[in-house]
């Protein structure tokens, strides 16, 4: 049984929008039938079935292969190139290898979720909506759209975080929980704090772009440079604080930071504790030790992370769809508001449900395990 192979106005129309000045149809589909042919030679000898082969990717793999390979050359190399019968051959064989390894021979990790199961697809379906209304308010103008900005990303981490997980990548999944809960904490500042949070933020987001050297004027730069120096005095900082006092500086602006000693210019005693998520010091410390490829990395066990990661990521989520609901959903129109609100009564009750569910089942596994001796 051979392989199904597109005919060759099946192929153009695969790539009709994708034309390019220097796209010859004639020579790209002569390489995908030698890529095809290529791999059909690996079903002739029973090492793949024909039923699993799909010509879809084989033809992407060639056109991806081709753009690249003739991308950096000009149009009378490219007609040249477009004859040449060495190089058809070496792009068909590379973009069948890597379709045979790459499709039917991949490596998968272990996988504890997938896409399908109501603790990821409920929680996906929620993401996307909210991803949805941000993305048609986005600006990209920090002084007037920073907790929106803030927010967009806040979400797109959530949603890296699932996709990670469904992927087999608990502890990788666990590091990005890290950062949402970076994101988080900084929103609920803000969110608290309101403008006079906002303004300060953005001082110290030029005051960071000076540090790393970014201010096209440099009469600017050294300005902000003098302006960060005289404002840490106060505090008796030095110039060896001068990053801690960027990333968290802007705190000050804040009487209860400013005036209370108990709190630092880092996140753990800083940020953290002034957002009030001060009860996930403990998962936000586990989560440098994946960072920093500790032992703890290289031998974690996937369930325990696999648990750790999805609870917090739904906790974080409650957080952060309270401020949404607060804060977007009466800027959109009546009908995106409406349809936003009959999502939530159907699955905000389903979601709390699946975090009770899961919290249940990680005490289990983990009482199991301490019998166990594990």
């Amino acid at each position: 049984m051979e392989i199904s192979i597109y005919s060759k106005e099946e192929f153009k129309d695969l790539f009709k929008n994708l034309e390019t000045d220097y796209l010859d149809f004639d020579f790209l589909y002569d390489i995908y039938l030698l890529a095809s042919s290529g791999i059909n030679e690996f079903v002739s000898n029973n090492i793949l079935k024909a039923k699993n082969i799909s010509p879809f990717e084989i033809a992407n793999y060639c056109f991806g292969e081709y753009v690249y390979n003739l991308s950096s050359f000009n149009k009378e190399e490219i007609t040249n190139l477009n004859k040449d019968e060495k190089l058809k051959t070496l792009i068909a064989t590379s973009a069948a290898d890597k379709y045979i390894s790459l499709s039917s021979f991949k490596f998968n990790e272990m996988k504890l979720a997938n896409k399908f199961l109501p603790t990821i697809s409920s929680l996906s379906i929620y993401l996307n909506f909210m991803l949805t209304i941000l993305n048609q308010t986005r600006k990209h103008k920090p002084e007037l759209t920073l907790i929106h900005d803030l927010f967009y990303k806040s979400v797109s981490i959530a949603n890296c975080v699932l996709n990670l997980l469904t992927q087999g990548f608990e502890t990788e999944a666990f590091s990005t929980w890290r950062t949402l809960h970076e994101c988080e904490c900084t929103l609920a500042v803000l969110d608290k704090y309101k403008q006079v949070a906002i303004d300060r933020y953005l001082v110290h987001m030029q005051y960071g772009l000076a540090f790393k050297n970014l201010i096209d004027d440099k009469s600017k730069q050294d300005e902000i440079f003098n302006q960060m120096k005289q404002e840490m005095k106060p505090y008796g900082l030095k110039s060896k604080d001068i990053k801690k006092y960027i990333e968290y500086g802007w705190l000050y602006c804040i009487d209860e930071f400013k005036n209370n000693p108990n709190y630092k210019l880092n996140f753990r005693d800083g940020l953290e504790k002034i957002a009030g998520l001060s009860k996930y010091d403990k998962v936000y410390e586990s989560s440098s030790e994946i960072i920093h490829s500790t032992p703890m990395l290289i031998y974690s066990n996937k369930v325990y992370y696999y648990y750790i990661t999805l609870l917090n990521l739904y906790e974080s989520f409650f957080r952060l769809e309270n401020i949404f609901v607060t804060l977007f959903i009466s800027r959109v129109n009546k009908d995106q508001a409406n349809r936003y609100l009959m999502m939530r009564k159907m699955y905000m009750s389903q979601l709390i449900n699946i975090h009770k569910k899961e919290m249940n089942n990680f005490l289990n596994w983990k009482e199991l395990n301490i019998k166990k001796g594990a």
